[in-house]
């Protein structure tokens, strides 16, 4: 099979295809064919060994996919079930929520938990979007944010993989949304999903704007997808007992507390990988519901081939956001 391989850290040069084995299932494990493969900031971390990752190389890297099962090896039992308690079988279309060899790869090894049926409203591409953008999202608004019906969300990089999906859950729970974009052609695609409220994060003072289509309430929840640049200014616009949870940041910044004090807001740092069992179950049940019912469709800004990862990487970290990049094995 053919697969992306990090030998050194560095640049998204360093992204390489080789042909390798084609892996196996061995016992408790499943082997799935990826038709798509998901492409996000962290593997870009990853690859060039930034932000405190320091992964063992040679590698593969990527946690997003979706594909068919090819082979599954031997079980004790009846055999494997995804989260949500569904036998898995050969054959069956899903999407991983990681694996153990990497998905920038025609093929990746999975364990059980990895490994969850893909709703027939989906494409592959879409659910290669899956796992890291709609469960991050969904554990911002609901695990950490703790948004509940008519609270005002403010979105940072609404137009992103996670700010998408962010605003496809937001309108499922009854939530209102304000979306931050950097292109006409962000708001375009904010004002196609939907949101209460657009606002041009280039533009000095931008947030000045949150109290006008708040009338004044400010906002219960910010999901932070660059927490170093906006933090301070995301503590004016909190409501009384407001939430700020940080998705992603690429540096270091200094905030006035009292700010904090004021308004008894909080700020609450988010993993995605820090989900317990529970919550991830919760996560991936989720996931399944809406998308049967088709309340969640994530929308794809690219797909290249996996042998242009480089350029992934590039347009993923230096180019605006609509959507989600994805591979194509």
């Amino acid at each position: 099979m053919r697969a992306v391989v990090v030998r050194e850290f560095g640049p998204p040069s360093v992204l390489k295809v080789e042909h390798l084995p084609d892996p196996f299932a061995e016992d408790g494990q499943i082997v799935v064919a990826l038709h798509a493969t998901g492409v996000n900031p962290v593997e870009t971390y990853q690859r060039s060994g930034s932000q405190g990752y320091d992964r063992h190389r040679p590698f593969t890297p990527g946690a997003d996919g979706a594909g068919i099962i090819e082979s599954i090896g031997r079980f004790d039992g009846p055999g494997p079930v995804s989260r949500s308690g569904v036998a898995l079988t050969a054959g069956q279309r899903v999407y991983v929520s990681g694996s153990i060899t990497g998905t920038y790869a025609e093929k990746c090894v999975c364990t059980p938990d990895q490994v969850h049926p893909l709703s027939d409203s989906l494409s592959f591409e879409q659910g290669a979007c899956l796992w890291i953008n709609y469960g991050t999202a969904y554990r911002a608004l609901f695990q950490r944010g703790q948004a509940v019906a008519g609270d005002w969300i403010l979105i940072h990089g609404a137009t992103g993989g996670v700010g998408v999906a962010a605003i496809q859950w937001a309108k499922l729970h009854g939530l209102r949304v304000i979306g931050t974009y950097g292109t006409p052609r962000g708001r375009e695609l904010l004002e196609r999903l939907g949101v209460q409220g657009t606002i041009a994060h280039r533009d000095d003072g931008h947030l000045e704007a949150v109290d006008e289509v708040t009338g004044g309430h400010g906002v219960d929840v910010v999901v932070e997808m660059l927490a170093n640049l906006n933090l301070e200014a995301d503590l004016d616009v909190l409501a009384r007992g407001g939430r700020v949870v940080v998705v992603g940041s690429r540096g270091s910044i200094e905030i006035t507390p009292r700010r904090l004090m004021a308004k008894e807001a909080d700020v609450r740092g988010l993993m995605l990988y820090g989900a317990d069992d529970r919550e991830l179950t919760e996560i991936h049940a989720a996931i399944a519901a809406a998308a049967d019912a088709g309340a969640i469709a994530p929308v794809i800004q690219e797909s290249l081939p996996l042998s242009r990862a480089a350029d992934a990487h590039e347009i993923v970290m230096d180019s605006p956001s609509h959507g989600k990049i994805v591979l194509t094995p």
